[in-house]
């Protein structure tokens, strides 16, 4: 099949599944969509116990298998939705509370990261499975950061107050691009032990790190102000839509050829030019048709997005194995690790930082796992310890939109108002 038969595909099953929903299940849209790709996808897997001469799985498997997830949302879609995220998040409010999306989005994830690897870790030991600590660590990571994709998109839909909002928004967007960092540095020095790479220093380690991280935000400042400067020369709505279309994809590109973070150079675009650029480079009508394009773009996207993860279920079915009772008890793990390392910074900050009521257990069960969650699970480097990781992170992300997403709305309003 083509790309354009494969998209086509996607986006017309999105289209299918989103009427269902609307229809008969009245679910959040993208929670929707994960519920009815998901059912479908269980169907299959039945349909091939039953009347194994149709097929079914393998036609399906053979659609997926034509779609690199990693690549998709990674190299694709993330730098989109990451943009629009950043262009719709207030950045005065954002910088009166940069020290907690700060300690969140470093300490908070490196904390995590630790908690998760060690108690994966021992479980998986408790239970009998092979799983070494540093491949532990490394589902640590990619389950550490929640996604923003997920969580922006909850939280346009639950009413809390701007304080909170800013702290949820802010620390969605930049804990992704510091948490694939992390990830990242761990990854590569799983392989580094187990003698596939070059051994890696604590220098290499931090030079990594500053490549990654400082070098994405310098990048993204460059590419933002560039684009802020063009819009500013000129009144031409399609054309401005234009320049925003180019600083989103050749910040990213760029990000991804000189081993930085592409995450983190688009935020910093978005926040630039969703402020400043919006504020003195465009006019009411550019304003209005900019916001509607990449909104518009963000709801598509996000479809076939949640979509793929609904769809991957039969992937991701066949290789569980024994790893079902780990990825049970990864759900736990996760929760109680994003509940210490949310509640350190906020009890740190609680002296000299205002924080709203409720803000701890609304920071925990708001903060949910998503696509960017199982894209790193796809992309790691193919061994024993790869369809265990895989399971375990779709086990996890699974309760976390569809358990978490449906109940947030509720302990929003029982915590805080």
């Amino acid at each position: 099949m083509s790309i354009f038969d494969v998209a086509a595909i996607l986006v017309g099953l999105s289209a299918l599944f989103g009427y269902m929903n609307y229809r008969f299940l009245k679910l959040p849209h993208t929670i929707g969509l994960v519920v009815v790709a998901m059912a479908a996808s269980i169907c299959v897997v039945i349909l091939d116990k039953f009347l194994p001469g149709m097929q079914a799985g393998q036609h399906l498997s053979g659609v997926l298998s034509q779609i690199d997830f990693h690549k998709a949302l990674m190299h694709g879609f993330l730098s989109f939705l990451l943009f629009t995220g950043a262009l719709h998040v207030d950045f005065t409010a954002l910088a009166s509370r940069k020290w907690a999306i700060t300690l969140m989005a470093t300490v908070g994830v490196t904390l995590s990261t630790v908690m998760i690897g060690g108690a994966v870790w021992a479980m998986a030991a408790l239970i009998g499975l092979n799983l070494p600590f540093l491949w532990a660590l490394v589902f640590g990571a990619l389950i550490s950061p929640t996604d923003p994709v997920a969580v922006l998109g909850l939280f346009r839909t639950v009413k809390v107050p701007a304080s909170l909002e800013a702290k949820v928004a802010g620390e969605s967007l930049f804990n992704d691009g510091v948490g694939v960092v992390v990830f990242t540095v761990v990854v590569a020095i799983a392989i580094s032990s187990s003698g596939n790479g070059e051994a890696l220093s604590v220098r290499d380690v931090a030079q990594l790190f500053a490549k990654e991280a400082v070098g994405g935000a310098i990048l993204g400042l460059i590419a933002g102000y560039i684009g802020y400067r063009a819009m500013y020369q000129i009144d031409e709505y399609n054309l401005e839509i234009l320049i925003s279309l180019a600083v989103v994809m050749l910040s990213y590109s760029v990000a991804i050829t000189l081993h930085m973070s592409g995450p983190i150079a688009v935020v910093i675009a978005g926040l630039l030019i969703g402020n400043r650029g919006v504020k003195y480079a465009m006019s009411e009508t550019t304003r209005s048709y900019l916001t509607r394009f990449w909104t518009l773009l963000d709801e598509v996207l996000n479809s076939v997005l949640f979509l793929l993860i609904g769809l991957e279920v039969v992937v991701v079915a066949g290789g569980i194995g024994n790893a079902w009772p780990l990825a049970l008890l990864a759900i736990p793990i996760t929760l109680g690790a994003r509940f210490f390392s949310v509640s350190i910074p906020v009890l740190m900050l609680s002296r000299s930082e205002e924080f709203t009521k409720g803000a701890i257990p609304v920071l925990t069960w708001g903060g949910l796992r998503g696509g960017i969650a199982v894209a790193l699970a796809l992309s790691l480097p193919e061994n024993e310890y790869k369809p265990t990781i895989l399971s375990v992170t779709y086990a996890v992300v699974l309760f976390s939109i569809i358990i978490q997403g449906l109940t947030v709305r509720r302990l929003v309003e029982k915590v805080v108002h």
